[in-house]
């Protein structure tokens, strides 16, 4: 067994979340947030030349020599596959890598609530799962293709950076297209993906103006787009969106995304009551007409009073969620009292 496979055979044994391989330290895996020294020595040059030139493509190596980082998809010998980050740092290799669950869970065992699969039902719009990196948007968004991909019947596009969880096609017909691998960016599949009959598109995140600005369109004609942005919260995400388009075009962003937006879900995992898992804490707003209004007027950030006042409709403010997850057991007090936001 190779160096590789054994810190990937340590990493799924401990159903650790991360590994991190960097000069001068020893491997290290993230179990339930906390970062763990494995003990395998401390990682030296010999030890990374070897790992770059064992897994890293010649195609990612030249992204790699390029920008000074590259992404790709990683299977290990046991079959789990990896989202990998190779970089560099002081001139080194280094390398992250996130462990992917072989199949997809439901949002029963994600603990998430039926709301969001009511928002799969819709036909046409752009829902948005934001929150900081590692807050399990991917795992969320997969879930809910899922469901699509069992209920309805239909044509799944989904654009990724790697391709994370593998859809089979079910009801619907899933193709899933990887950057680097299949499409050289997110705007520009995303373009092209409006001229292959798709009905749900999903885009791995918006990351500029071009894709943004493809994704209200998409959502404005007639499909069901959803997307990423690492914002935390429905008011500060509608305000990046806004605030990517130049000032001269902003009025007209607000009231296009009012009229396409169904819902954003923003989440982060908290320790569960027993500190021995995590447990996602949502912020839940659903664009309903009031809504729809404070974007067009630029009053996001009336947005939360809203949301505290529509919880009959589904929605919940991260404080109101936080506050049913304590009282029903889900975390304890201590949890509740460093994430409750004043």
């Amino acid at each position: 067994m190779n160096y590789l496979e054994r810190l990937l055979e340590l990493t799924e044994r401990y159903r650790a979340s991360d590994l991190h391989i960097t000069y001068g330290s020893s491997p290290k895996i993230r179990v339930n947030k906390e970062l763990v020294s494995l003990s395998e020595g401390v990682i030296d040059d010999d030890l990374l030349f070897e790992l770059y030139n064992g897994f890293v493509s010649d195609k990612h190596k030249r992204t790699y020599e390029e920008m000074g980082d590259c992404d790709f998809a990683h299977t290990s010998r046991s079959g789990t596959r990896y989202r990998v980050n190779a970089f560099r740092q002081k001139g080194k290799y280094a390398f992250a890598l996130r462990r992917l669950n072989a199949t997809i869970p439901t949002l029963e065992e994600l603990s998430l609530p039926a709301t969001l699969a009511d928002l799969c039902m819709k036909e046409q719009g752009l829902i948005i799962v934001t929150g900081p990196t590692g807050s399990g948007k991917s795992t969320s968004l997969a879930s809910m293709i899922d469901i699509i991909n069992r209920k309805k019947r239909g044509h799944i596009i989904t654009i990724e950076d790697p391709i994370e969880y593998l859809h089979q096609h079910r009801s619907c017909i899933v193709n899933q297209r990887e950057l680097g691998e299949d499409t050289i960016s997110f705007s520009k599949s995303l373009r092209a993906a409006l001229r292959e009959d798709p009905d749900v598109i999903l885009v791995g995140e918006m990351r500029d103006l071009e894709t943004i600005t493809t994704a209200l369109v998409a959502a404005e004609t007639g499909h069901l787009v959803f997307s990423t942005l690492h914002t935390m919260g429905s008011a500060k995400t509608i305000d990046r969106i806004v605030d990517v388009f130049p000032p001269d075009q902003q009025q007209q962003i607000r009231v296009q995304l009012a009229n396409v937006l169904i819902s954003v879900v923003s989440q982060r995992l908290l320790p569960n009551a027993q500190h021995n898992g995590l447990v996602p804490a949502l912020e839940i707003m659903i664009a309903n007409n009031a809504i729809r209004n404070l974007i067009r007027e630029g009053k996001t950030h009336q947005i939360n009073n809203m949301i505290q006042t529509n919880a009959g409709l589904g929605m919940r403010t991260f404080n109101q969620y936080l506050t049913q997850m304590n009282q029903s057991g889900k975390i304890d007090r201590e949890t509740f009292e460093r994430f409750f936001m004043d």
